[in-house]
């Protein structure tokens, strides 16, 4: 998992950003590529989504999906 080292940390960014789904895990959590291979736990409680979808992610929170 990163550390807001990019130039998009999904912990804090003040904007949405596109992360495809890598892995589905317990307790309505997730990993995502945020691009360039780094990964970021994020909940997907809020969306309907499945491994290769992608989501828009928010202070680690999926808000929305990409279709």
């Amino acid at each position: 998992m990163t550390d807001c080292t990019g130039d998009h940390c999904v912990t804090c960014a003040d904007e949405a950003v596109p992360a495809v789904v890598v892995r589905l895990l317990d307790g309505g959590l997730a990993d995502v590529d945020i691009g360039d291979g780094r990964l970021e736990q994020v909940s997907v409680a809020l969306v309907d989504t499945a491994v290769g979808g992608t989501v828009l992610v928010h202070a680690k929170e999926a808000i929305g999906v990409v279709t």
